[in-house]
């Protein structure tokens, strides 16, 4: 038996009717309102009817029947649009197929149903004759009803290879590749990319685009372009490869890098001389920040004035500006469904935009003496935004020697003893410190956020002290420090990439909010913390906690800050991505090899054989960068066992335990090496 849409529909002669003859057929399939109603007439007004309509003959007693339209109803409210308007009358002319009632259904479901959608390539190609006969990007838009910027990228993807478009109607090129590989303005380069990635996953969109901009920078996510801007640089001379499919208005790639750090530079000094009239002994300015280099600097005491009132009305309208874009873009975060990174990207901006605009009115608050300023200087750099930073009150100082080390390893009763040679580690120590510092950091950033966890954290490690009677003997490593030692300075010296990490920046930002809420003599503290709100006092308990915790170890070993990491649920592959400088760098061929094999594929693994090191680093680096692999130094999240050394009374009344000369061999024992390097 036949289906509906299988049945033959006689073909009559298509006639042209008056368009007063025309009504909507009740056997039309398709009972959804038509939309787009307004573009579709102004296209017909303007180009006239060019797909015949499908009606059959209404029964009644007319001498001339209606033609109920079974097939083209938007067509046909477009048209009744137009007399509405006045622009057609009803003797207007339309094409229509008269079909008898009872095929009248079959020519309904075959036009709705059996429609297809045209081609990418082929649109494209259309709106590009349109423009090749002189019609402006605004006419064709106008046309269609659709934005230029629509117009404009479908002319990019009609400027494809004639090789690609056939691609992209086989569906063998996706629109997601076409729009990358439209980034180049030739044909020979849009082939030769295309045919050389020969492997699936190079033929990723973000393959593809690394491919074509090999040699230059993005400017969305270069500090220089954001400072300098797009339009500065190609006023300067400088060529821009746009790219017409993103939303954001800095997209594209620069194409000379050097004339960027010239125009930036330029005006970084410019911005430095305005500085330096301030009466600083030295200026210096840097196209990027450098948290090392800042850190061998002293700083002079400054004093912060009371502002004015209308100061403090212009920092409040600044300080409400900046809550409202922060809550903004927690209502993202809090609504549901697929992630729209162009909004994310925007109202990130704008939050970064708001705070860095409260930083930059404080600093007028803060002044330093006459005397003081003869001696010190100031850095004027760009943060990865492309903001400028000034950081004044900087003092030159000698690098002090280091400390002689207090927590050198003791010698061991059974140094003398001969060994068994170790199996050599799979990470060295330097690997391993360079890798636990990230972990600490990670795990400082989730405990910043969490006060009650603080809060339990460091009643953990005080509260044997204080109740010795009740926890004598037992002993427990910890990863906070009860003397204070922060573990800032080793977190930078352990991991020189640690300033460009997702953890560090959050610290940094929670260690500037305080540092600019404090007061600034030690003798004013108590009072200060007294007149705080408990949720201030917690939150900065929550931060001076977690400045404490120090995970770094030269071995892959069970640690104490994996007992933190495990409460609060620590996810390291969100703080650090393995990368040529933060991992395959540092290891050997066989290991990149190995890793590339285990998280991505033996196929993978073998096209990395024939590379030099530093190549294959960089390919690996680029195949993982977000793939969520972590080292098994990261990935360990083993806890210390907690011993109890010796008994207590009622172990001593069952007859268990050890006997005492042992119990405090083995606390002497344990103590040695841990207390040896305290972690």
């Amino acid at each position: 038996m036949q289906t509906v849409t299988e049945q033959k529909v006689e073909r009559t002669t298509i006639e042209y009717v008056a368009y007063s003859r025309l009504i909507r057929s009740p056997l039309n399939v398709r009972k959804k309102a038509p939309t787009g109603i307004e573009a579709l007439a102004g296209t017909l007004a303007e180009k006239g009817i060019l797909q015949n309509l499908v009606g059959h003959e209404m029964k009644g007693r007319r001498k001339q029947p209606k033609l109920g339209v079974c097939a083209g109803q938007r067509r046909l409210a477009a048209l009744d649009l137009l007399f509405s308007q006045g622009r057609i009358t009803k003797d207007y002319q339309v094409p229509v197929l008269i079909v008898s009632e009872g095929e009248a259904v079959a020519a309904s479901l075959i036009e709705n149903r059996e429609r297809e959608d045209m081609c990418l390539a082929d649109e494209a190609l259309a709106f590009r004759l349109l423009a090749e006969e002189g019609k402006s990007t605004g006419h064709i838009a106008s046309l269609f009803k659709v934005s230029e910027m629509v117009v404009r990228r479908a002319l990019k993807i009609a400027n494809l290879a004639p090789a690609l478009l056939d691609l992209m109607r086989d569906d063998a090129l996706d629109y997601e590749q076409a729009k990358v590989l439209a980034l180049a303005d030739d044909h020979a380069t849009q082939e030769r990319v295309w045919n050389d990635a020969l492997n699936a996953w190079q033929r990723r969109p973000s393959e593809l685009r690394a491919a074509i901009t090999q040699t230059e920078l993005d400017a969305r996510d270069n500090a220089l372009a954001k400072f300098v801007g797009l339009d500065a640089y190609e006023a300067a001379g400088g060529y821009v490869r746009r790219d017409l499919f993103s939303d954001d208005q800095n997209a594209g790639y620069i194409a000379d890098p050097d004339l960027l750090h010239r125009l930036a530079t330029d005006r970084l000094i410019e911005l430095s001389r305005a500085i330096s009239e301030e009466g600083w002994q030295f200026v210096e300015t840097r196209t990027r920040g450098d948290v090392m280099e800042m850190m061998r600097y002293g700083r002079l005491a400054s004093t912060t004035r009371t502002p004015t009132k209308q100061e403090k009305t212009e920092l409040a309208a600044l300080v409400a500006a900046r809550d409202a874009a922060q809550a903004e873009l927690d209502a993202y975060y809090d609504e549901d469904g697929e992630e729209d990174e162009a909004r994310y990207e925007r109202l990130d901006a704008a939050v970064t935009a708001a705070a860095h605009a409260v930083d930059r009115y404080g600093e007028r608050f803060e002044s330093f003496g006459a005397d003081d300023m003869k001696r010190a200087g100031a850095f004027v750099y760009l943060d990865e935004d492309g903001q400028v930073n000034i950081e004044r009150g900087l003092i030159r100082r000698d690098d002090a020697p280091p400390a002689p080390g207090d927590g050198a390893r003791a010698v061991n009763a059974t140094a003398g003893q001969s060994q068994p040679p170790k199996d050599k580690p799979l990470h060295g120590e330097k690997l391993c410190r360079r890798l636990t510092a990230h972990r600490t950091a990670a795990v400082q950033a989730e405990l910043i956020r969490q006060p009650n966890a603080a809060l339990a954290v460091l009643m953990v490690r005080l509260i044997p002290v204080v109740f010795d009677e009740v926890y004598e003997r037992q002993y427990s490593d910890h990863a906070v420090r009860i003397d204070v030692h922060t573990s800032r300075d080793a977190l930078v010296s352990n991991a020189d990439d640690m300033a460009a990490s997702v953890a560090w920046k959050a610290l940094e930002g929670e260690r500037a909010k305080w540092a600019r809420m404090l007061p600034k003599r030690t003798d004013q503290l108590l009072a200060w913390l007294l007149e705080q709100d408990a949720d201030v006092t917690s939150n900065l308990f929550a931060f001076c906690v977690a400045a404490t915790l120090d995970g770094i170890s030269g071995a892959d070993r069970a640690h104490p800050i994996n007992e933190l990491a495990n409460v609060l649920n620590v996810d390291l592959a969100t703080y650090w991505q393995p990368t040529q400088a933060s991992y395959f760098e540092h290891v050997s061929k066989a290991r990149i090899e190995d890793v590339v094999r285990e998280a991505v594929s033996p196929e993978a693994a073998a096209d990395l054989r024939g590379m030099k090191k530093d190549a294959a680093a960089a390919a690996a680096g680029l195949r993982l960068s977000e793939s969520g692999w972590l080292p098994e130094v990261l990935r360990n999240r083993e806890v210390p066992e907690h011993r109890i050394h010796g008994y207590n009374d009622e172990e001593a009344d069952e007859g268990g335990g050890d006997t005492g000369d042992e119990a405090d061999a083995d606390v002497t024992g344990e103590a040695t090496e841990d207390e040896a390097e305290p972690i």
